[in-house]
């Protein structure tokens, strides 16, 4: 439904209100807000509210105006529902029934200012089931390229991070054992 990588980081945003809602914590409560304030501000504006205007037209989202001239953004149980659906630590990769021949290949070169988020894109294709082929590659045999888009976008590595598809990848016996494709 979501094509947008941007759409999916709003509606992700939206949703961050109601984890603000159910925390008991202050010091969590700060940690959320600000790491929240930060990612709207990184979001084109003329993006925002076309995505904004999509997900009122969908139903994603109520809104309303005041007459102090703020406006309340709420989600809808539609909306809860896809936001949900995005959520890094549910997030699989569907196995289909055959495999169509092709390997998938995530590369990166992240610098060590964001060795954080090296560790934990590492750690999630790894979660993903991902054969670390070698240092900063990993192979993997299914199609994948939307949850890997959301993973990039989730630690914020785009400029750093690569996808591809192979035919004949060098050692394909190798990881066809891995993934027990035989």
């Amino acid at each position: 439904m979501l094509k947008s990588d941007t759409k999916k980081k709003i509606l992700l945003l939206l949703a961050s209100g109601t984890v603000l809602s159910l925390t008991r914590s202050p010091k969590q409560y700060y940690l959320v807000l600000r790491q929240t304030t930060k990612a709207w501000q990184e979001i084109n504006r003329h993006a925002l509210y076309r995505a904004l205007s999509d997900f009122h037209h969908q139903k994603l989202i109520d809104y309303r105006e005041h007459k102090d001239g703020t406006i309340t953004i709420t989600l809808t149980k539609s909306g809860e529902k896809i936001a949900h659906s995005f959520d890094l630590d549910k997030i699989k990769i569907p196995k289909p029934l055959r495999w169509d021949k092709k390997w998938r290949l995530v590369i990166y070169d992240i610098p060590n200012k964001n060795n954080k988020g090296r560790d934990a894109l590492r750690e999630k294709l790894k979660e993903l089931g991902f054969y670390e082929w070698q240092k900063s590659a990993f192979i993997y045999p299914y199609p994948c390229q939307k949850e890997v888009e959301f993973v990039i976008e989730f630690f914020e590595l785009r400029p750093y991070v690569n996808y591809a598809e192979l035919l004949k990848p060098t050692n394909e016996a190798k990881l066809k054992l891995h993934f027990k494709l035989f």
